[in-house]
C-alpha cells in the first residue's frame, strides 16, 4: 500500500475531529492525537459502530470509521450539541457524516494529486461480534485517540486497479 494513499486520510481523519470535536475537546483539556498505525491482513472484530466508505478509482477498496458504541455517542453528541444515549437516526446520520467530511478531504487532497476516485456513501454498521475480512488487501490501521471521549480507528484498506 503506497504511503501517498494513506497520508490524506491520517490529516484528513485528524483535522476533520479536531475542528467538529473543537469545543468538547476544549472542555476536557483534550486533543486529537494519531496513535500507533499498525498492518491487518486477516479478519478482524468491529468495536460496536463502523462507517464503510468504498472507494473506486485509480484505486479500489474501502475506508472504516471503527469506534466503541459510547464513543459513536459522545462524537455525535458532541457533533449536534446534545447528548445522545442511544444510536438512534440522528446519531447514525451524524457518524455516517463524519466518515463523508473525512474521506471527502481525503479524496480531495488525492486528486490534487492526480489520483482519481469514486465514492460509495458511507454505510452504517452497528452491533456486537461483528468482523471485517481483510483477506484481498492488507488494512492499515490508524488510530486517532480523542481522550476521555475515546478512540476511532480509521481502517484503510486499497490496492491498486489491476
Amino acid at each position: 500500500m503506497r504511503v501517498e494513499y494513506i497520508n490524506p486520510f491520517v490529516e484528513a481523519a485528524h483535522d476533520v475531529l479536531q475542528e467538529v470535536l473543537a469545543d468538547r475537546l476544549k472542555e476536557l483539556k483534550a486533543d486529537v492525537k494519531r496513535g500507533e498505525l499498525s498492518l491487518r491482513s486477516t479478519t478482524m472484530k468491529i468495536m460496536g459502530v463502523a462507517a464503510l466508505v468504498g472507494l473506486a478509482g485509480d484505486v479500489e477498496g474501502r475506508v472504516l470509521f471503527d469506534m466503541k458504541k459510547e464513543t459513536a455517542l459522545a462524537v455525535a453528541g458532541a457533533m449536534n450539541g446534545e447528548t445522545f444515549t442511544a444510536m438512534d437516526e440522528m446519531a447514525k446520520a451524524t457518524i455516517q457524516e463524519l466518515a463523508n467530511m473525512v474521506t471527502a478531504q481525503a479524496v480531495t487532497k488525492l486528486h490534487a494529486q492526480g489520483f482519481k476516485f469514486d465514492l460509495t456513501p458511507p454505510a452504517l454498521f452497528t452491533g456486537e461480534n461483528m468482523e471485517i475480512s481483510n483477506s484481498a488487501v492488507e488494512a492499515l490501521i490508524v488510530p486517532m485517540e480523542l481522550g476521555p471521549i475515546g478512540k476511532i480507528e480509521i481502517n484503510v484498506a486499497v490496492r491498486e486497479r489491476a
